[in-house]
């Protein structure tokens, strides 16, 4: 199964980073940094995703993410589909931090079930077809809305939205250009994808 083993951010201090990562998330080696300032403005492309098991967890990272150095970009609370918030590292990056539960279920805090890499596509389908030719399995599907792939257990997982819908759903606007100042690190090999993002062997 082709997975994500990791992603590089760009960042301007990697000690800082590593401090900032250290106690906001304690995301060890999957997450990794290089020194970088390639011009950036605005939205990325990109959002990546803490999934836990209940608000209780989202709080136990989120809290300590702000008070760390994170900007809030949407706070933490209840919707129809569960409880999170959305908040900005200081490298720039953007993080949510959701469950599907909205009650509390006993699990231990600061545990992540899985993290998502979910670019904002310009066309879902036709990203989604280069994915799937270059050795990813779709898990979920609907239409040119969203697309979720599998990923071999304890990989970062890759997930598909359009780029308004993924803005709009982390609360930024959806405008933007330069580098992503992200590398994906899989064992699919190296290539560039439809949206500009960087991949490299593993």
């Amino acid at each position: 199964m082709t997975s994500i083993t990791s992603i590089t951010l760009d960042v301007p201090d990697i000690s800082a980073a590593r401090i900032f990562y250290d106690k906001a998330f304690g995301l060890g080696d999957q997450i990794r940094f290089r020194t970088a300032q390639a011009p950036t403005v605005g939205f990325r492309g990109y959002v990546l995703s803490l999934v836990v098991a209940d608000p209780a967890v989202v709080d136990s990272l989120v809290h300590p993410a702000l008070d760390a150095g994170a900007t809030e970009l949407k706070p933490v609370k209840k919707s129809f589909w569960g409880y999170g918030g959305v908040v900005a590292a200081p490298d720039g990056s953007i993080w949510k931090v959701a469950s599907s539960s909205k009650k509390d279920t006993g699990a231990p805090a600061r545990q992540i079930d899985d993290i998502v890499f979910l670019i904002g596509a310009d066309d879902v389908a036709a990203s989604k077809q280069f994915y799937v030719d270059h050795g990813l399995a779709v898990a979920k599907s609907f239409g040119r809305k969203y697309v979720e792939f599998e990923g071999a257990p304890g990989s970062v997982k890759l997930a598909l939205y359009g780029r308004r819908a993924a803005a709009k759903d982390a609360g930024v606007d959806a405008d933007g250009s330069g580098s992503h100042r992200l590398t994906v690190g899989s064992s699919a090999g190296a290539f560039t994808d439809p949206d500009g993002f960087e991949w490299e062997a593993e």
